[in-house]
């Protein structure tokens, strides 16, 4: 389809990793000649991912905090106004839906899980448990855009994030991002303990995180008093976060939202696998990027898609059968 002078809406309301990964439809449709003008729906707090973006035009920001469906009203008022020519919706659920049937766009793409999906002009099934990654399901999505390469996902810290972990980057280090939402998808942090005691000691441990992952971070400090380890948790946005995991010597992650953000950077990335398996599709797309999982076979992993917040079988050996040479011996 000619691309000349069209308007196109990605819809990505969910989490900030889910965010991240619909980026690389961004990268796609940006390769078109003539690209499209591209804008994007995102839920409040992920607005921050776009600051300084060279080609996403504008930000619409849905705050499901307050008045949660006054605001998607709001938004839909928006949205038509803009007068979209296309609408992909990457989300399976009911608000995105109907963001997108009342956007006003003659083209609708979605996935077929969705409850609305019947008012797309375009539906493309979703399936997860395949090997394939959620970057090409979401890719399907633009099949009709003839020529769009595949891309993967891609974030652009500027010079203000670079400014702001500046005084990080004077020596080697890696970063330890070590928490998650879900129990079962973090490392526990006792194995943590017993990885870090293995960095060699001219490289500085910096741990990432959000300000609710604060209280994880100094336990993991408070047992190893003799190394060199900083706590930014709750101290860098997103972009500056990316840009410190860019410069990084590794990236030790949960199956987590920085797992994502390595990825769209490129930056060297070890992600661990605990309850969920890689074949779920949100595996790391660094060129330098590895998985680490147990080698053990247990019928219990996966218990789930998503994480749990307890082991189900009460000993969580997916987490605590894990190598860590797999992790200590490539610094």
């Amino acid at each position: 389809m000619d691309t000349g002078n069209t308007k196109v809406l990605i819809i990505q309301t969910a989490s900030i990793g889910d965010v991240i990964l619909s980026t690389a439809l961004a990268e796609s449709l940006n390769a078109l000649q003539p690209a499209p003008e591209i804008h994007v729906v995102v839920k409040q707090g992920m607005q921050g991912l776009f600051e300084g973006h060279p080609f996403i035009r504008k930000v619409w920001v849905w705050d499901k905090r307050s008045r949660k469906y006054l605001q998607l009203l709001r938004l839909i008022v928006g949205i038509r106004k803009e007068g979209y020519d296309r609408v992909v919706n990457v989300q399976r659920f009911f608000s995105s839906g109907l963001l997108t049937l009342l956007s006003g766009a003659r083209q609708r793409s979605g996935f077929s899980k969705n409850p609305l999906s019947f008012g797309f002009t375009r539906r493309v099934v979703h399936e997860i448990g395949n090997g394939m990654h959620e970057t090409e399901r979401n890719y399907r999505l633009l099949e009709d855009f003839k020529g769009a390469p595949f891309r993967r996902p891609a974030l652009y810290p500027g010079p203000d994030e670079m400014e702001a972990v500046r005084a990080y980057l004077k020596e080697p280090f890696i970063t330890v991002a070590p928490a998650s939402l879900w129990y079962t998808k973090q490392f526990p942090p006792d194995r943590w303990v017993e990885f870090l005691h293995n960095v060699p000691s001219e490289l500085h441990i910096l741990l990432l995180g959000g300000p609710p992952d604060t209280p994880l971070c100094r336990q993991i400090m408070k047992e190893l008093p003799e190394l060199r380890i900083t706590d930014l948790s709750g101290r860098l946005g997103l972009l500056e976060s990316a840009a410190l995991m860019k410069h990084a010597r590794m990236n030790y992650v949960n199956d987590s939202a920085p797992l994502h953000l390595a990825s769209a950077v490129n930056a060297p990335v070890r992600a661990i696998f605990c309850s969920t398996v890689p074949d779920f599709g949100f595996g790391p797309l660094s060129d330098d990027g590895k998985v680490v999982e147990t080698e053990v076979a247990l019928e219990c992993r996966p218990c789930g898609l998503h994480g749990l917040e307890r082991c189900p079988e009460g000993h969580f050996r997916c987490a605590n059968t894990i190598d860590l040479n797999k992790l200590w011996t490539e610094l």
